[in-house]
């Protein structure tokens, strides 16, 4: 008798992060190549968009790193896995991993993890903590500077018994394309926004926090004014600010000092990222720490855009520097002023020719497709089908 695959993913939240896009699409997919799927989550705002009849959602304070609920997380995970008869469990953060580990320990279930990010680990403690996301049987890596970077700061934690696989995290082709936009929407945006459509729009996506690089960004525009005399531009920063009031505040007297009030514009949210991107005629990640994949540089390229980005992470493989957009030495917003002077100085047809390679580029390697074949693939190798 052929056996049926059964899939748990275990996610915080179900929100519009790489992490959770990617929780989304697995378990869509997999319902389609006739397996059973499962999430169990907090919540999230892509919860409502889960189709109830393709995957069941268990609702459990996943998110919690309090141990008492990571047990009571552990109870409730062992008892689902067994009554829904689970084979594959898939955890996709620190705080849930734990709870599945000793769920799959009960259960004596197939364990795996995806290593989303660089995680921070200044003391040892931390660092044991971390190290959960490599007690599965496979730990999947979501780019080649994720796998760099487990083999440089976890080698104590590995061994030969348990894998760890590069599997580029994908992202929906159809629904990241410019053919597919709604141009009602396009111009209600562009109105709801108060863009001018006769200046050059910059786009720098992003929650607003100090690594993904505001303050630079702020700072290489004011570069662009005063040393470029470059004037004929509008800006977006657009994300939310999560709470962190003060660093928003922060970036305002920034702008405000800068004179830069009718040139940058602050927006919380977007429903429909590619509108976003298609407002744009470049975009910019000026992220100061390395980005696990760099999800913005693959979006804009897969949208046919220019993307100017920082020289660090993941963003270092998904972009063919000088070919679909380019890489500037993190940190350095007078390096990021000056590839900006560069691109503004392009004609239509140059930016395009940027664009149409990065959209080759993303669809060969990029493929949301592609990502899930590829976990599926791994999920029939551990249990030998």
């Amino acid at each position: 008798m052929a056996i049926k695959i059964k899939v748990l993913q275990v996610i915080p939240k179900l929100g519009y992060g790489g992490a959770e896009t990617g929780c989304y699409d697995l378990a869509h997919f997999l319902k389609e190549k006739d397996c059973v799927s499962f999430i169990a989550t907090s919540g999230g705002q892509l919860l409502k968009f889960v189709k109830k009849n393709k995957v069941k959602v268990l609702l459990l304070p996943v998110h919690s790193k309090n141990p008492f609920l990571i047990l009571f997380n552990t109870i409730v995970l062992s008892l689902y896995i067994l009554l829904n008869n689970i084979n594959i469990i898939h955890a996709r953060s620190r705080a849930p991993a734990w709870s599945c580990y000793f769920a799959c320990l009960i259960t004596r279930r197939v364990f795996i993890t995806t290593f989303h990010g660089t995680y921070n680990f200044k003391n040892k403690l931390k660092k044991l903590y971390n190290s959960i996301m490599l007690k599965s049987n496979l730990t999947i890596a979501g780019s080649n500077f994720i796998f760099k970077h487990i083999n440089e700061n976890y080698s104590e934690h590995l061994s030969k018994k348990k894998k760890l696989r590069v599997i580029f995290r994908g992202i929906n082709l159809d629904y990241f394309n410019k053919k597919n936009i709604s141009i009602l929407k396009l111009e209600n945006v562009k109105k709801d926004w108060g863009l001018d459509p006769g200046k050059f729009t910059i786009l720098m996506p992003g929650r607003l926090t100090v690594w993904k690089g505001q303050e630079n960004f702020i700072e290489a525009l004011n570069i662009l004014v005063e040393d470029y005399n470059i004037s004929n531009f509008q800006a977006v920063i657009l994300g939310s600010d999560q709470g962190r009031k003060v660093y928003k505040k922060k970036l305002n007297n920034l702008v405000q000092r800068y004179r830069l009030n009718q040139k940058i514009k602050f927006i919380e949210h977007c429903k429909e990222m590619p509108i976003a991107y298609s407002l744009s005629d470049v975009i910019v990640s000026a992220s100061i720490e390395p980005e696990a994949f760099g999800r913005v540089s693959v979006e804009a390229q897969a949208m046919a855009k220019l993307i100017i980005a920082s020289d660090i992470g993941g963003s270092k493989e998904t972009i063919i520097n000088k070919k679909t957009g380019f890489l500037y030495k993190h940190n350095d917003p007078r390096e990021l002023a000056k590839t900006l002077n560069t691109v503004i100085q392009l004609d239509q047809d140059v930016l395009d020719s940027y664009g149409k390679e990065g959209r080759k580029n993303i669809t060969k390697k990029y493929d949301v497709e592609a990502m899930c074949d590829s976990t599926l693939r791994e999920y029939k190798k551990l249990l030998n089908i």
